[in-house]
């Protein structure tokens, strides 16, 4: 999808306040209504003020879209980082699955509403309610998620502050992580939402979990893959050889005449639950660098006394 610069459309300044989107919302309405303006171009300029207009007027929505736009300019092949949105707490039901390949739509459905209030709102009639569940995403090392363990975490939750404008607000939080916690799965906070009104319980903070990339493994589920580097003599010969694991080092055998790609897999060795994953292991063939007359002796010996073409069965 392409990114679209929402403020160009309606006409305004990124440091514009929301009643200022708004009048400027409302001026564009009106010149390219349907009713009024019957130009080639005005529907689809109607269609896009709206669209803009759904984002900016709303402070989570705004708040998101100036954190993934900040240096994007209209037209660009549009991909949103990963992880882009570590810490962003919002409101509502939690994030929904979008259409890739429309900008519009991405936004549209980035929350799943169910009914909540905006930022800031506040209840002008005293009655006792509970306060709103917020949401976040938080990013754990895979160590966390094989261990467990409590450190903090800096969420930013969207405000108007008093001349209409959006800012991020900072707070704080430990949270206990329990061990085995999946990709995907929420951490409930108990009390650590929106206040109530009159009195009401605060609302509770779900935590929605994603595991950091780690360049030594890849998770897939609970199972969890890493590459094994082996030598062409261990790939020939086979036996046992040590290996690292996130769960500590462990002994692997190596079967004879073993390819690159092979999979060695450790039952239950993966993200520990209920039912556990598994561990596997892909093995990959590293050749050792010529760094002496004595290994490129042995290099060519193979080469003399070894009767063997990897490309036989190519034919030809």
């Amino acid at each position: 999808m392409d990114y679209k610069d929402y403020y160009k459309v309606l006409g305004v300044e990124r440091t514009a306040s929301q009643d200022e989107i708004k009048r400027a919302y409302r001026k564009l309405v009106r010149k390219y209504h349907p009713d009024v303006n019957a130009g080639a171009d005005a529907e689809q300029s109607f269609k896009d003020v709206g669209e803009a207009y759904e984002v900016l007027q709303d402070p989570e929505k705004r708040a998101a879209y100036d954190q993934l736009g900040a240096n994007w300019k209209e037209g660009q092949a549009f991909r949103p980082p990963p992880d882009w949105d570590e810490g962003f707490e919002f409101s509502g039901g939690g994030y929904t699955e979008a259409d890739p390949n429309d900008f519009g739509s991405f936004f549209d459905e980035l929350f799943a509403r169910q009914g909540r209030a905006s930022p800031n709102m506040r209840s002008e009639r005293q009655f006792r309610a509970p306060g709103q569940d917020h949401h976040a995403k938080i990013v754990i090392d895979l160590k966390e998620a094989y261990q467990g363990g409590s450190r903090d975490f800096t969420l930013r939750a969207p405000e108007l502050d008093a001349s209409g404008h959006v800012v991020l607000q900072e707070r704080s939080i430990r949270v206990a992580i329990p061990k085995g916690v999946a990709e995907g799965q929420h951490i409930r906070v108990a009390g650590k939402g929106a206040p109530g009104f009159g009195g009401g319980k605060p609302g509770d903070l779900f935590l929605e979990v994603a595991i950091k990339e780690d360049p030594a493994y890849r998770v897939e589920g609970r199972d969890v893959y890493m590459d094994l580097p082996i030598t062409p003599w261990e790939a020939a010969l086979g036996g046992r050889i040590n290996a690292p694991t996130p769960s500590g080092r462990v002994e692997l055998t190596v079967p004879k005449h073993a390819q690159a790609g092979k999979k060695l897999r450790l039952k239950g060795r993966g993200i520990p639950g209920k039912r556990p994953g598994d561990l596997y292991a892909v093995l990959k063939i590293v050749i050792p660098p010529i760094e002496s007359e004595k290994a490129r002796a042995l290099y060519e010996q193979m080469a003399r006394e070894i009767d063997f073409d990897p490309r036989a069965r190519l034919g030809g």
